[in-house]
């Protein structure tokens, strides 16, 4: 991945995030810098899970796993991220919608 791919998928990303906080009951409303962080931090788990268990069970992998995984790395990130509140049902519909918008992130960017 390219440098200006990576820093317009981790905007892209904190805009979602963002978003995602006015339209997500049990997702709280982030600023921008912790959005990015959040993004930063939802990109490094999800890394470092697929290094473990291989890209089947990444957040960008398909079907339900891939899903679950998804909404845990949502979850566990406001661990991390200051002012990031999350409920299960909000870390479920995040990424939801989050899969949904990465769809439409053109594959090179990836």
């Amino acid at each position: 991945m390219n440098w200006v791919g990576a820093i317009v998928r981790f905007i892209v990303a904190a805009l979602v995030l963002m978003l995602l906080g006015y339209i997500v009951p049990g997702f709280s409303h982030l600023g921008f810098w912790s959005a990015l962080l959040a993004a930063l931090v939802i990109a490094l788990v999800g890394y470092v899970i697929e290094a473990m268990f291989g890209k089947s069970v990444s957040p960008y992998g398909r079907g339900l796993v891939g899903f679950l995984v998804s909404a845990l790395v949502v979850y566990l990130s406001q661990i991390v991220v200051p002012g990031m509140h999350v409920t299960i049902l909000g870390a479920l519909i995040a990424a939801f919608v989050i899969g949904l918008v990465d769809l439409f992130i053109p594959t090179a960017v990836r």
